[in-house]
C-alpha cells in the first residue's frame, strides 16, 4: 500500500505539515513535481485526508475539556445524533459500541457550561461525564513503522 518514500513523506508532514515541496523533496531525495504527484495520489487514495492546523482550546478560553458517554433514549438515537453534530462545543465524538452509543469531547470555559450543554440533551439521553485532567498523548496518527515492509 505504500512504498518507504511514501511512509518518509508522512513522517515529515506528521512532525510539520507546512513542510514546503522543495524542503520535501530534498529530504526524501526526489524532485519537487516527483513529492507532488506522491502527494496528489496519497491524497487521492485517501491516506492523506487533509492539511491541518491545531488549535489549543486553552488560548481561546475553553479552560476545560471532558468526555462525554452518551447513551439515547430508545428512539431518540437520531436525535441526539444531530444535536451533537449542531453543538459546536462537541470538538469530536465517536458512534461506538457497547451500552453507550457515542463518546464525545467537549470544549467548555465552565462547568456551569458544560451543565447546560448537557441540559439539551438530558431528556433525550444518559450521559456520564469526565473532566480531562491532562492529556498524556495527544492525538497522533497510526503508527507509520509498522508499516514497513509491507508495501
Amino acid at each position: 500500500m505504500l512504498d518507504e518514500l511514501d511512509r518518509k513523506l508522512l513522517e515529515i508532514l506528521v512532525k510539520d505539515s507546512r513542510t514546503s515541496l522543495k524542503d520535501l523533496a530534498q529530504q526524501v531525495g526526489l524532485s519537487s513535481p516527483s513529492v507532488s504527484e506522491r502527494l496528489r495520489r496519497l491524497e487521492e487514495r485517501g491516506v492523506i485526508r487533509a492539511f491541518t492546523i491545531e488549535i489549543d482550546p486553552q488560548a481561546l478560553g475553553f479552560s476545560l475539556q471532558a468526555i462525554v458517554r452518551i447513551r439515547p433514549l430508545p428512539g431518540k438515537l437520531h436525535i441526539v445524533q444531530k444535536l451533537i453534530e449542531e453543538i459546536p462545543e462537541f470538538g469530536e465524538c465517536d458512534k461506538v459500541t457497547g451500552d453507550d452509543c457515542f463518546v464525545a469531547r467537549l470544549f467548555v470555559r465552565s462547568i456551569g457550561e458544560l451543565d447546560h450543554l448537557l441540559d439539551r440533551i438530558a431528556d433525550k439521553a444518559e450521559t456520564s461525564t469526565a473532566i480531562i485532567k491532562a492529556q498524556p498523548i495527544r492525538r497522533r496518527p497510526p503508527p507509520l513503522e509498522a508499516l514497513a515492509g509491507r508495501s
